[in-house]
C-alpha cells in the first residue's frame, strides 16, 4: 500500500488513491482466504464436508461481501462533469484498527478489538424523565460504522476461516466480533443512558436534605 499521509493533510487524489490500494488489498485477504477454504473443505476433503462445513463458508462469504460492499460504498468517489476528481470519497486508512496494526510500521501493541457497529461517547442530557426513549438515542448518536471495523471483521473472518479447515470449531472466535459490538454499546449507549436516568432521582434526596439543614440555622439564628 501507499505510504499514508499524516490526520488532515490528505488531498483528494491521495484518499482515491490510498483507497483504491485497500480494497485491492482487502479483496486479494478474501479471494485467498476462500480459495483455501473451497480447496481444503470442499475439495480434497469433500467426502467429508458436513452441512456445517457449507454454512460456515456461506456465512463467511455473507460476512466479506457485506464488509467490502460497504467499503465500496464509503470510498465511492465522485467526478465533476470534465472529468476531473471532485471528491475522493470516506478515507478507508482510520487509526488503531487489527488492520493498521498489519499495515503500518511497528507500534506498542494494542489488543485486536473487534467492533460491528459504530458507537460513540455521548453526553447524554439529565432529567429526561422517559420523554426520549433509548431506540431514539441511538439513533441520534449512531454514526456511520468507521472503516477500520469493517477492515477487523475481513480480517477476523480471513483468519477464522483459513484457521477451520482444521477444525471447525475455530469459528467460536467469531464470536469476538459480537461480543465486542456488545461491550461498546453498553460502554458507550446503555450505560450513560441508565446513568442519566438515575442521576436526577439520586440527587432529590440530597437536595431535601440540603434544604433541611438551612431551615435548621436559620432558626438557630
Amino acid at each position: 500500500m501507499a505510504p499514508k499521509g499524516k490526520a488532515g493533510t490528505k488531498g483528494k487524489k491521495q484518499i482515491f488513491e490510498e483507497n483504491r490500494e485497500t480494497l485491492r488489498f482487502y479483496l486479494r485477504i478474501i479471494l485467498g482466504a476462500s480459495a483455501v477454504y473451497a480447496v481444503v473443505n470442499l475439495v480434497i476433503f469433500h467426502p467429508a464436508a458436513s452441512a456445517w462445513t457449507w454454512l460456515a463458508f456461506l456465512f463467511s462469504c455473507l460476512v466479506y461481501g457485506t464488509s467490502y460492499r460497504s467499503m465500496t460504498s464509503m470510498a465511492k468517489p465522485s467526478f465533476s462533469d470534465d472529468g476531473s476528481l471532485a471528491d475522493g470519497g470516506i478515507d478507508l486508512n482510520m487509526e488503531q484498527g487489527m488492520a493498521d496494526q498489519l499495515l503500518s510500521p511497528p507500534q506498542p501493541f494494542l489488543p485486536p478489538v473487534l467492533c460491528i457497529p459504530a458507537v460513540c461517547r455521548v453526553s447524554l442530557p439529565r432529567g429526561l424523565g422517559g420523554a426520549v426513549t433509548l431506540l431514539s438515542l441511538v439513533k441520534e448518536h449512531t454514526p456511520v460504522i468507521p472503516a477500520r471495523h469493517l477492515k477487523d471483521v475481513i480480517l477476523l473472518t480471513a483468519m477464522v476461516q483459513v484457521l477451520s479447515c482444521f477444525s471447525l470449531y475455530v469459528w467460536y472466535f467469531w464470536l469476538l466480533a459480537p461480543g465486542r459490538a456488545l461491550y461498546l454499546l453498553w460502554v458507550n449507549i446503555l450505560g450513560p443512558w441508565l446513568t442519566a436516568e438515575a442521576s436526577p432521582a439520586a440527587q432529590e434526596p440530597s437536595e431535601k436534605k440540603q434544604r433541611r439543614q438551612e431551615r435548621r440555622q436559620m432558626k438557630r439564628f
